[in-house]
């Protein structure tokens, strides 16, 4: 099986944020899960060979047990001699108790955590219920970009018109607006990523963070994940798992493991600027980085052609998003 990596090329996030690389690392359930030293290794390696994309955010929950992720990140890049200059820090901002709850002083909090002063990327979370002012929250967040706390914003798993709404709103306060959205996609699930709706917010310079790609691990071949993973829009998780099955010989005729197949496939939408995945041993980061690789040997049209069997969520999931 090939194991060649080249240095991962970047792309920029929308029509105004930074130039990004286009694979980029998670920290949800990672580096508390791994060797301090071994992270520090994993992450050394990625920027060498390029990565300058790190997602790092507080996932606990109310009630639940504590979490260092972020914590961890900002002790593993001082270990690693990392300059705050070299990296893009994306960070979440979470809208349950917002406008309770400020942008600022949550944003404060996840930098004091992760030692920051700015976040290079805030990414919104989910849109929970009706009710969100999306002019006042294109406001707060111009405000924010306007005093230099973060850089560029963008969204995790909202609607189309969810998106340009709240673009226009910036773009009257005067910010560019989201230069991300933040989407579920892998050879299973292409219906919101690769339908018409969306179609237009690419259209419009919003540019595509494709998260979840291994769909926590039971596209590498993990089928029964011991550690948490993301929601089941269209209740589709059992067929993802009959469909990694086909996904693993596909990806056995072209040499390559099922990880870095998927990886490889979110790479060839259009609209991609950057592909999230974690990665919790330096091999693992090794084999997802070899997606480069792959794409440039088979190519884009035969990769999206060889997986069109395995798209499951095509009818089970409105295309327009949540």
């Amino acid at each position: 099986m090939t194991t060649e990596t080249t240095i991962v090329p970047r792309r920029r996030l929308g029509p105004a944020g930074p130039e990004a690389s286009v694979l980029s690392l998670g920290s949800w359930h990672t580096y508390d899960r791994m060797d301090f030293g071994d992270a520090v290794a994993l992450v050394r390696h990625a920027v060498d060979l390029g990565v300058n994309l790190f997602d790092v955010a507080v996932y606990g929950l109310p009630g639940g047990p504590p979490v260092f992720t972020d914590v961890l990140f900002s002790a593993i890049v001082r270990a690693a001699g990392i300059r705050r200059d070299q990296y893009l820090l994306s960070t979440k901002l979470w809208l349950e108790d917002y406008p309770n709850r400020s942008l600022r002083e949550q944003l404060g909090r996840a930098l004091f955590r992760v030692g920051a002063d700015h976040a290079d990327v805030a990414v919104l979370g989910d849109i929970r219920g009706g009710g969100l002012d999306l002019r006042r929250l294109a406001e707060d967040l111009a405000e924010l970009e306007a005093k230099g706390l973060i850089g560029c914003w963008g969204v995790n798993n909202w609607s189309a018109t969810a998106i340009m709404t709240i673009r226009d709103h910036a773009i009257a306060a005067g910010s560019p607006g989201p230069v991300l959205a933040q989407l579920k996609y892998s050879p299973c699930r292409r219906a919101i990523p690769d339908g018409a709706p969306f179609a237009e917010v690419f259209a419009a310079g919003v540019t595509m963070q494709a998260s979840d790609v291994l769909e926590g691990g039971i596209l590498a071949g993990n089928a029964a994940p011991s550690r948490g993973i993301g929601k089941d829009p269209g209740g589709v998780r059992e067929r993802i798992r009959e469909a990694a099955e086909g996904i693993a010989e596909a990806a056995a005729d072209l040499d390559v493991t099922p990880a870095r197949l998927c990886v490889a496939f979110a790479l060839t939408h259009p609209a991609t600027s950057s592909v999230l995945f974690g990665a919790s041993r330096l091999d693992q980061f090794v084999d997802n980085a070899g997606a480069l690789d792959l794409v440039e040997r088979v190519g884009a049209e035969r990769l999206r052609t060889l997986l069109e069997p395995f798209w499951v969520d095509r009818g089970a999931v409105d295309p327009e998003g949540p």
